[in-house]
């Protein structure tokens, strides 16, 4: 890139600020400059899950800027990766523990300074140190939401033998064609494996033939038994409403939500596992915005404030502080109050190596296509 180039692409915001500080020197560009065309065209931008645009969650950073960051809301964590790679311009993302590493590895991330962060000590400390959390030694993610994944229903709609021996069967049975909703995730090849006697431990490292194996059974029967898959938990949660359908892989506000609505739902204990995951804010390299902006808006989510909008939507949050602020109505309502706790009792979704997750994506994908 010559001069010209340079101070043009950086007057358009089109280079970091770790880029326009690289070339800087080499160009002769004073470094007094910088952050003044920077701030020009600063806005912070961020790669979210759908509704979690929500002001109430970051109301801090809200009272300080006076705006919103621009946001990009993404189906899942693969889908953002995709957009980062190709080009796009973001500051945080909020990945979860098992797939943070995606980004880490594909040298996308920033470490999180957490002494800029003033209500880092108030988290759970198993959370401070969890796995996702921390990779080789640095922070890369600041833990913010947890919860559950298990199969909410409508009891009234199911059959007694389900009702009693709850099991992810439900999503590969005949008996329930168009009245299930699965995740629209490879997870539904490695759920079917677990059906299909396989432990956890096995079925999330599923390649090779054995993964061709799985996707071919188990994932064929998901997409073929779902009346659709999901891919934003509103359309789920509208569809159990109606009575559309009677079960959905879920996390814990679409049952929430529904018991507010005065609809009868249970959350299920599957017998080959019941999950538990947790979601946090992580940097990322590519943004143009000032990092301190980042920082404010990573800090605003990890409040107490924040957790207590969390727990009225029926997630945990990492502040210990905001389970002891939050309506204790709600809180015994949900049932869960300590991620470590939590964590004991189920199995904990883990990181799956980037060319077996390639993989599964590309047999989930594949086997989507087959019913086009």
């Amino acid at each position: 890139m010559n001069r010209i180039k340079f101070i043009d692409r950086m007057a358009q915001g089109r280079l970091s600020r770790r880029q326009m500080m690289q070339s800087a020197a080499a160009f002769g560009v004073g470094a007094m400059i910088l952050p003044r065309m920077a701030r020009a065209e600063e806005v912070l931008t961020c790669l979210e899950w759908g509704g979690y645009d929500d002001p109430a969650l970051f109301e801090a950073y809200m009272a300080k800027y006076g705006k919103q960051p621009n946001f990009s809301i993404f189906a899942g964590e693969e889908d953002a990766l995709a957009k980062v790679l190709a080009g796009f311009k973001a500051d945080v993302m909020h990945p979860c523990n098992y797939s943070v590493t995606r980004f880490v590895n594909a040298g996308l991330v920033t470490p999180i300074d957490t002494a800029r962060l003033s209500n880092w000590p108030d988290l759970f400390p198993e959370l401070q140190t969890a796995d996702g959390v921390v990779v080789n030694g640095d922070v890369v993610m600041a833990p913010a939401d947890w919860g559950n994944a298990s199969i909410a229903y409508r009891p009234e709609l199911m059959d007694d033998a389900f009702k009693a021996a709850p099991s992810w069967a439900i999503f590969y049975d005949e008996a329930y064609r168009g009245k299930v909703s699965m995740v629209d995730d490879p997870f539904a090849i490695v759920l079917g494996a677990m059906v299909g006697g396989m432990s956890f431990d096995e079925a999330y490292l599923l390649k090779g033939d054995a993964l061709k194996a799985a996707a071919d059974t188990w994932g064929k029967k998901a997409v073929d038994i779902s009346r659709f898959l999901w891919s934003d938990p509103t359309e789920a949660e509208q569809a159990m409403a109606s009575g559309e359908i009677v079960a959905a892989y879920a996390w814990n506000a679409l049952v929430k939500n529904l018991r507010d609505q005065g609809i009868a739902v249970e959350y299920a204990r599957p017998k080959e596992g019941f999950f538990t995951w947790f979601c946090g804010l992580t940097l990322l390299d590519t943004g143009l915005a000032d990092p301190a902006m980042a920082y404010d808006f990573i800090d605003a989510w990890l409040s107490p404030e924040t957790g207590r909008t969390l727990i009225d939507w029926g997630y945990g949050h990492s502040n210990m502080k905001a389970f002891a602020e939050a309506d204790p109505a709600v809180v015994e309502s949900m049932g869960i109050t300590n991620p470590a706790e939590m964590m004991k009792a189920s199995t904990v979704f883990k990181a799956t190596p980037d060319d077996i997750q390639t993989e599964q994506n590309k047999a989930w994908g594949d086997v989507k296509a087959l019913k086009l």
